[in-house]
């Protein structure tokens, strides 16, 4: 059973471990792919992020953030970042962390979430998202460029809540 809580400043190493090869692999975030652990963790749970931890027992199996998309008249939308350990990929991780995150953007007075750039070749992400309701929105060609795929879309998800 997957438990959610609030992220602190004791969880860093093991977000870092998260973030560490998601970032260093390109192939999913608009991140340099050498980022420092101080300015990963700071990007992840600074600013105006809220992070999370997903943990079964005593292991972090996930991360995510949520925050507004936009100030002033955007405040009203969400964004998230998601992020699983690479060995717990496949085990519902991302699903629960969703589901959280929709119940908590609820909770803090969102009324819809956003995710404005899901690379097209993260095919994984794309079927939870879909499955959950989002909609794509918009696309916009080529904008990232891929370490394995070469240029590939990214797109914009939306979802009211």
């Amino acid at each position: 059973m997957i438990s959610i809580r609030p992220a602190t400043p004791a969880d860093d190493a093991a977000i870092w471990s998260i973030l560490q090869p998601v970032f260093r692999a390109g192939d999913t975030y608009a991140i340099e792919a050498d980022i420092s652990r101080k300015a990963a963790l700071g990007y992840w749970c600074g600013g105006n992020h809220t992070a999370f931890v997903a943990e079964i027992g005593n292991m972090t199996l996930g991360s995510y953030y949520i925050c507004a998309n936009q100030r002033g008249g955007g405040a009203h939308v969400c964004n998230c970042g998601f992020a699983t350990a690479p060995a717990a990929r496949g085990q519902g991780v991302a699903g629960g962390m969703l589901d959280h995150a929709l119940d908590t953007a609820r909770t803090m007075g969102f009324l819809a979430m956003q995710f404005n750039f899901v690379l097209a070749s993260n095919e994984g992400a794309l079927r939870l998202w879909h499955r959950a309701g989002f909609e794509t929105v918009g696309r916009l060609p080529r904008a990232f460029l891929h370490p394995r795929a070469g240029y590939v879309d990214a797109l914009v998800l939306y979802k009211t809540l």
